[in-house]
């Protein structure tokens, strides 16, 4: 099931798009919101998959929302204004429905979320080895990558970054989501935008985690240094310093 998110500031309107999202199979109706700041709030505690958004709302735009969020999900725009279309597939929003709509124009915008969803969690990515590596498909090839090997994970979108320590960073169609829960224990997600090899940290300052280093320093893949400083979440600060003072020795 596809989690959903309703968001909308005119309570009809919200009303008939939770009735919508009800009436298909494969959608989930997790929450319904009446400002964008409300599902701000939502979205720290609930993982949503796809969310229905109107764009002209007080307070917080749907367009300026979606552009907030360091990972956004599968969108999909509803509005009365027409003149938005074009900003909202710049935000990478799979489809835009023009108010009134009907259950038709809902169910094919919901076959292009569904699309969107099946290409981020197949088969991009297999396991082999025992937990010791990870087979991607790229482009129109298939990267075999040793886990011990990648040293953080960056998510963009609907897509991946995987740096790795002796080899150019492996950019991949896949939710973060997905990946996380494939990877091994020695991998800890401290913010919405990355994920971190626990055993490549160079060092903790402050609230970011400086990685070590790639070795192939003959071959800049890095682009600046400050790539390789990983901010620290505030929804994952407890457990990654959990984390750190289980190694502590001493006090």
């Amino acid at each position: 099931m596809i989690k959903t998110l309703a968001i909308d500031d005119e309570p009809l309107a919200l009303q008939q798009l939770s009735a919508y999202i009800k009436k298909i199979p494969f959608l989930e109706l997790t929450g319904m919101c009446q400002s964008a700041l409300e599902a701000q709030e939502l979205m720290k505690t609930e993982s949503i998959d796809a969310i229905f958004i109107d764009i002209n709302m007080p307070d917080l735009s749907g367009l300026d929302f979606v552009r907030s969020l360091e990972s956004p999900p599968i969108v999909v725009f509803t509005t009365a204004y027409s003149e938005y279309a074009i900003d909202g597939y710049k935000v990478n929003a799979v489809d835009y429905l023009l108010k009134p709509f009907s259950l038709e124009d809902f169910q094919r915008a919901s076959e292009k979320v569904k699309r969107q969803y099946d290409l981020l969690h197949t088969a991009a990515i297999s396991q082999v080895d025992d937990d010791e590596a990870l087979f991607f498909k790229t482009e129109h090839r298939v990267v075999r990558v040793d886990i011990n090997k990648i040293r953080y994970i960056e998510g963009m979108s609907e897509y991946i970054k995987i740096y790795m320590e002796d080899q150019k960073p492996l950019v991949v169609l896949l939710a973060m989501k997905k990946l996380e829960e494939r990877l091994p224990a020695s991998f800890m997600r401290i913010h919405r935008s990355y994920i971190i090899h626990l055993k490549k940290i160079l060092e903790v300052n402050k609230n970011r985690v400086i990685m070590q280093p790639c070795s192939l320093n003959a071959i800049n893949t890095q682009g600046s240094p400050d790539q390789d400083y990983i901010p620290i979440g505030d929804l994952y600060r407890e457990s990654f310093y959990q984390y750190l003072n289980s190694k502590f020795l001493g006090k």
